[in-house]
């Protein structure tokens, strides 16, 4: 039942960006952006992370979940370190997804051929 959940949770957030995309004309960026934010707002009230238990990657492999990574590590280290921490919180939780997604990038430059 997690399968048809995921699914259907990850086709929600994707009809969100499509919808975006066509009915309220914004771009990739705008897009993007809101889903972050929605994704941000949705932690800090609370919801984010009964909806990763519910859906599981339905959830958390959207773009909305990067901005539930962002606040959630950036609260989680603020009761931590104090004020600090929600600088220090948003880089730990987020490194590795930033430094992947540079490399790879990368590599995919070096192999594709742009457009021009």
């Amino acid at each position: 039942m997690i399968y048809l959940w995921a699914f259907i949770i990850g086709g929600v957030i994707c009809i969100l960006g499509q919808i975006c995309f066509d009915v309220i004309k914004l771009t990739p960026a705008h897009t993007m952006t809101l889903l972050v934010v929605l994704g941000a707002v949705l932690d800090g009230l609370g919801l984010y992370e009964p909806l990763i238990k519910f859906a599981g990657a339905g959830a958390t492999v959207p773009i909305t979940s990067f901005g539930n990574a962002l606040v959630h590590g950036a609260l989680k280290e603020l009761e931590r370190d104090g004020w600090i921490g929600v600088i220090t919180g948003i880089f730990k939780v987020t490194s590795a997804g930033i430094s992947a997604a540079i490399i790879f990038s990368f590599f995919a430059a070096l192999v594709a051929k742009p457009k021009g």
